[in-house]
C-alpha cells in the first residue's frame, strides 16, 4: 500500500503552492504549520536544497472526531502535504494517505474516520 497520493503540476513553485493551499481550504482544511525545508536546511546545516514545503493540513471537525476516538492520534496529526520543485517547470504535490498511516492503530472507528479524510485529500490532489 502506498502511503501517499501525488500529482505533478506544470507550474512554478509559488503558483503550485498557492493552488494547493486554496484547494485544501476549499476542502475544509486549514494550514496550521508550514515548514520551508529549503530555508531550514540552508540556515541549520548550510546546504542548498530545492524548493520544498511541508504543509500541515488540518480539518478541525475531523481532527476533533479522531481525537475523541483515540486520544494519542495527535502524534500523527496534522496531515502533511508536500509541495516540491522537481525541475523542468514541474512541481509535485503529495499528501499522506491517512488510512495507511493509521494502520498502526488497531481501532476500526479510527480507520473509518481516516477513510473520510483520505477521500477529501485524494480529491484535493486529483483536482489540482
Amino acid at each position: 500500500m502506498r502511503y501517499y497520493f501525488a500529482k505533478t503540476l506544470t507550474a512554478d513553485f509559488a503558483t503550485a503552492l498557492e493552488r494547493t493551499t486554496e484547494a485544501l481550504q476549499r476542502a475544509g482544511f486549514g494550514i496550521i504549520t508550514e515548514i520551508d525545508v529549503k530555508e531550514t536546511l540552508k540556515n541549520k546545516i548550510g546546504v542548498e536544497f530545492r524548493n520544498y514545503r511541508i504543509l500541515g493540513a488540518c480539518n478541525p471537525k475531523l481532527a476533533y472526531e479522531a481525537l475523541e476516538i483515540e486520544d494519542k492520534v495527535g502524534t500523527m496529526l496534522p496531515c502533511n502535504v508536500v509541495v516540491q520543485d522537481i525541475g523542468g517547470g514541474r512541481v509535485e504535490v503529495a499528501a499522506i494517505d491517512p488510512v495507511a498511516s493509521m494502520q498502526a492503530i488497531d481501532n476500526p472507528r479510527l480507520r473509518d474516520a481516516a477513510t473520510i479524510v483520505q477521500g477529501k485529500l485524494k480529491r484535493v490532489i486529483e483536482g489540482l
